[in-house]
């Protein structure tokens, strides 16, 4: 009886052993997973800085403009204060509504520069300011960017998630206060450049001419 416990004492404590071997290599895993989210995501925060730190430049580069369009100057710059009164932390990716927030917030910045660059168009005098054409640079670049760092911090976060779901990892994740991951979505309308309305105020133009005076 004695050697009999003994044994089943050995199994039961190997079998306790490679339970928890595999809950922690889970943990682990999914937590190095989590980490890579998180880093991928500092470095949305910074392109998305970056551009927010260009603003103010332009902006002032822009009002220096005669007759410039005022509500288009105060749509962008609304739209970076709605940015900056997020606080775009970490834990924003686990949060749907918050992250939904700040990614709409982002997308409202993004179609104010959009509509400012093509009313720019219409200002040669911008067009030719050597200042306004590095700051319109420097913020194709930057917007670049938050495109690629986008689109990879999706992919990290679909890695995390799948994992996430899996069993049984998923119950290890409930334990431990693991949460899935929100992903950036395509801006609706982000397909169709933005339209703009040279004519400001003006009645549109009719298509009839005056007759010519007659003749004597």
């Amino acid at each position: 009886m004695g050697k009999l416990a003994l044994g089943c004492g050995a199994v039961l404590l190997v079998l306790v052993l490679v339970v928890g071997m595999a809950f922690m290599g889970t943990y682990n895993s999914l937590n190095t997973k989590n980490q890579a989210v998180d880093a991928q995501w500092a470095q949305v925060e910074n392109v998305y800085q970056r551009r927010a730190d260009l603003i103010p430049n332009l902006v002032a580069t822009v009002q220096g403009a005669a007759n410039f369009e005022k509500s288009t100057l105060e749509s962008v710059i609304q739209a970076r204060s709605a940015v900056s009164s997020i606080q775009a932390t970490p834990q924003l990716v686990n949060d749907p509504a918050a992250f939904q927030k700040f990614e709409a917030a982002q997308g409202q910045l993004s179609s104010a520069l959009s509509r400012l660059l093509v009313v720019v168009e219409r200002y040669p005098e911008l067009k030719a300011n050597q200042n306004f054409r590095d700051l319109q640079a420097q913020l194709e670049g930057t917007e670049n960017r938050i495109t690629v760092e986008r689109m990879r911090f999706n992919e990290v976060a679909q890695d995390y998630n799948t994992k996430f779901h899996s069993f049984p990892t998923n119950m290890i994740a409930g334990m431990f206060g693991f949460k899935e991951k929100q992903y950036f979505h395509a801006q609706a309308g982000a397909e169709t450049p933005p339209k703009v309305n040279f004519d400001f105020g003006k009645p549109a133009a009719t298509a009839t001419t005056a007759p010519a005076p007659a003749t004597r």
